[in-house]
């Protein structure tokens, strides 16, 4: 929300000399967030004048153009100049080139004299051109920075004014005015108005506060105005579109009167191009008071207004001029011949005020919030009436803004008002709220005074009533959010003081902490980082191909994923079952821009469903929901496991003298599934593997001891790689970390480290080519029995030397006893022991 400080100053007790900045200070005291200063001087400097238009000689150019040499006189005739400067004329007439063929000799212009500076730096000096040294500019609206109109130059007469050669411009158009931006959070939408921000300012300043609510001076009561009737026969959640509609006539206006500049500047600086009088007037109560209103050419209009649902297929077009299919959901102002607004969003195209309308209807309504909100996100159409009716207004102030807009258009406008009127609607029921005397000190931990609580409350426009034990107290008509007493508590905080609120640490309560599985995760992140690897975070939207490839191991199995209601495209309109394939985006985006060298992993939910996915229906709001109602909303929810997965291209580390880097290969994938184990204290077990997105001969599958598949590593399929771009023999590893973290012990209970020598042997052996190393691997370490320490595989050959169909698998066994030095024989042993089961079961011989 803008606040021009000339009209903050009607309102509140803003000191003269404050700026814009001093103003949000202020306001953060209260809870509002600083945003932005805009201030016109930072960018426009004077001198800038009124000048007139004495003379203009017409002198066509050899490029086809035709410019005017122009006198114009700066200063009132018979006065010196009093400015000084390079190019200001002592005589107060300047000669000025200008390009402009919309006014005539004795119009009234904007004059910008040597010295002065415009928007974009552009500073002004007197310099030679077209055989001319012209010594100023005659200014249109967009080099002001005022506006966009750059047809031709600012004429002051065609928006009604007549100021004395040698006025001041910039003070003529409130260019000296500056507006503070702070941010409204979607609880507190009174503070959308000059209203609100100055009953804002006075409780940050404690300084008076003047509702411009109260200047207005509206009937008691209205009848016999414009028909309008309420018809909602649909409403959301049991509460109708519209429960308030005032309606007022105004005739004889004119609507081609230029809007005054006192208003287009603070509309302006408030963020609003003006558009025409009515619709500036229209803006402008909107921005003062906080309701939104709307004009329409009541002579346009056939029959009574219905405020009613749309009917399914039913159009209409906006003020924007795009066509626009309604939903039954949508609420819409209506008369005869159908749809002339959606509510609370965008006027209708076919009653929209024009230059000739003489007749308007005024329209202020209350509207409500979840109505408007759906309409407005369903048509993408935001707009400031949206914005505000969005966040609650005062159903009160109804009757007072279109008050306002009337004594506006006949002030401005020349119109005359109708003394007959429209006010059809129900009143909504006062909240009522029971504040305990303790309540706010316990919720907030200060010693609230009485009469802090009480005055706070006051403050904001409550109405506090003594009860027992504490205060009855009735929220004020604009504050909406007030539903609570810990709503309350918030806001005797805020007035008091955030300030005074004791910076204390509370105490930890024993026993908490992160949980086992947090605990699990952490480490396990922290890890994988340690060694190396850099976290990412892709997209969870994938593609219906993508959770095809990667989802399932078997080609050809489709895989069951959660479809986007409202993807963000069509390529990725699904939620993933697999982390994969934003990962591998990722590392496809990295490789675009130069960085082949990489080791990312990702944490993060894929999506798996199971059955139905969401429930009939929504449950409505207000109540809790039933047990029954909550499971199925709970069974509608598809299992959302934690999945760790890593991409590893090019080599582990860059290349420098003296060290060559090596390429990162599928061992350094199962290294990675490997580490997670230990880390977690889980055995994986690894195993030859199949799946649709690796290799089909270096794929490995990860196991755990119970048989249950957890994941794959290994080196990802060529045609893959080449359809991504990718470097061949790229490698990645997925897993599914929340089985890990289930099958791993409470408490990981460090092994015993023996303090005697290890005995190391090497064996051979030759086994059948189909063999899986795992499976030889395995047989050695039961076969060796409970000296063997460990066992890894350290070369895999086949070839000269080796019978056709087999290969070799040499292995390093480790053995160690925790209670003596073993001998010689002891090691040999476990090693004839180990090498006997392998045989028996493979018929594995030692080369």
């Amino acid at each position: 929300m803008r606040i021009p400080l000339s009209w903050l100053r009607e309102f509140a007790a803003v000191p003269a000399g404050a700026t814009a900045e001093d103003v949000m200070a202020e306001l953060v005291k209260v809870g509002f967030e600083e945003e932005d200063v805009h201030r016109p001087t930072d960018t426009l400097q004077g001198p800038v004048v009124v000048g007139q238009v004495l003379s203009i000689v017409k002198e066509p150019q050899t490029n086809g153009k035709t410019i005017n040499w122009c006198q114009v006189r700066v200063v009132p005739e018979g006065q010196a100049q009093t400015l000084t400067g390079d190019g200001i004329d002592p005589s107060g007439v300047q000669g000025i080139i200008c390009g402009a063929h919309n006014f005539v000799e004795g119009d009234k212009v904007v004059v910008t004299l040597p010295g002065a500076v415009l928007p974009g730096d552009f500073r002004i000096s007197a310099r030679k051109t077209y055989g001319h040294l012209s010594a100023g500019m005659i200014a249109s609206v967009r080099e002001l920075g005022i506006g966009e109109d750059h047809d031709g130059i600012l004429v002051l007469s065609r928006i009604g004014l007549d100021p004395e050669i040698g006025t001041d411009a910039m003070d003529l158009l409130g260019l000296y005015d500056e507006a503070a931006e702070i941010n409204v959070t979607p609880d507190r939408g009174y503070a959308f108005s000059i209203r609100g921000v100055a009953r804002e300012y006075a409780h940050a300043t404690g300084t008076v506060f003047t509702d411009p609510a109260t200047r207005v001076q509206a009937p008691a009561e209205l009848s016999g105005g414009y028909g309008v009737k309420l018809n909602d026969d649909a409403p959301i959640y049991g509460k109708p579109g519209c429960d308030r509609f005032v309606a007022r006539t105004v005739r004889g206006v004119d609507a081609t009167r230029p809007t005054p500049p006192w208003m287009t500047s603070r509309l302006r600086l408030a963020g609003i191009r003006s558009i025409s009088l009515p619709v500036d007037i229209s803006n402008y109560v909107m921005l003062e008071l906080g309701q939104p209103t709307h004009c329409y050419d009541q002579d346009k209009l056939s029959g009574d207004i219905v405020v009613r649902r749309a009917v399914a297929g039913e159009k209409i077009t906006t003020l924007d001029g795009k066509e626009r299919t309604l939903d039954v959901e949508d609420l819409l102002i209506t008369d005869g011949s159908g749809a002339i607004g959606i509510a609370g969003v965008m006027g209708g195209a076919a009653t929209e005020v024009s230059g000739s309308t003489s007749a308007v209807l005024v329209e202020a309504a209350h509207f409500d919030e979840v109505s408007i909100g759906r309409s407005r996100r369903r048509h993408k159409l935001p707009s400031e009436a949206s914005k505000r009716f969005e966040r609650g207004v005062d159903w009160h102030v109804a009757d007072i803004a279109a008050q306002r807009v009337v004594d506006l258009l006949v002030e401005l406008a020349g119109g005359v008002a109708d003394q007959a009127g429209t006010d059809v609607g129900t009143a909504p029921d006062a909240v009522t709220i029971t504040l305990p005397a303790a309540f706010a000190a316990q919720r907030i931990g200060i010693d609230f005074t009485e009469d802090q609580i009480v005055t706070s409350l006051v403050d904001l426009g409550a109405v506090v009533d003594k009860a027992d034990g504490g205060w009855t107290v009735t929220a004020p008509s604009w504050r909406s959010d007030l539903e609570t007493k810990e709503d309350l508590s918030e806001e005797i905080a805020r007035l008091v003081g955030y300030d005074n609120i004791p910076a204390t640490l509370p105490v930890a309560p024993p026993g908490r902490g992160l949980t086992r599985v947090q605990q699990q995760r952490r480490r396990l992140i922290q890890a994988l980082a340690d060694a190396g690897l850099t976290e990412v975070l892709a997209y969870p939207f994938v593609s219906k191909a993508a959770n095809d490839t990667f989802g399932v191991a078997e080609q050809g199995t489709a895989r069951s994923a959660v479809k986007l209601a409202n993807p963000i495209s069509e390529e990725h309109g699904y939620l993933r079952t697999s982390i994969l394939p934003g990962l591998i985006e990722v590392a496809k985006r990295n490789h675009s821009r130069g960085f082949r060298d990489l080791a990312l992993f990702e944490s993060g939910l894929v999506f798996l469903p199971d059955g139905t996915v969401g429930t009939p229906s929504i449950p409505p709001l207000g109540v809790k929901p039933a047990d029954e109602v909550l499971d199925a909303l709970y069974d509608g929810v598809p299992d959302q496991p934690l999945y760790v997965a890593a991409v590893l291209t090019g080599h582990d580390s860059p290349a420098a003298a003296g060290h060559t880097p090596r390429l990162w290969d599928w061992s350094d994938a199962l290294d990675i599934a490997r580490l997670a184990g230990d880390v977690l204290g889980v055995e994986v077990v690894v195993s030859q593997g199949a799946h649709q997105a690796f290799h089909p001969g270096r794929a490995a599958q990860l196991s755990l001891r119970t048989g249950e598949v957890v994941g794959y590593a290994g080196e990802l399929h060529p045609k893959l790689l080449a359809a991504h771009d990718m470097p061949a023999r790229s490698v990645a590893v997925e897993f599914n970390a929340d089985a890990l973290f289930e099958a791993a012990a409470d408490v990981i209970v460090a092994r015993h480290i023996s303090t005697f020598p290890v005995a190391t042997q090497d064996v051979a052996l030759v086994v059948p080519q189909d063999i899986p190393a795992d499976q030889v691997l395995e047989a050695l370490r039961e076969g060796a029995g409970e000296l063997l320490e460990d066992v890894a595989l350290f070369d895999v050959y086949a070839g000269k030397g080796i019978e056709e169909g087999k290969k070799s698998l040499a292995f390093g066994l480790r053995f160690r006893a925790t209670d003596r030095t073993l001998t010689a024989d002891e090691a040999s042993a476990a090693r004839e022991g180990a090498v006997a089961l392998a045989a028996e079961r493979f018929g594995a011989v030692q080369r």
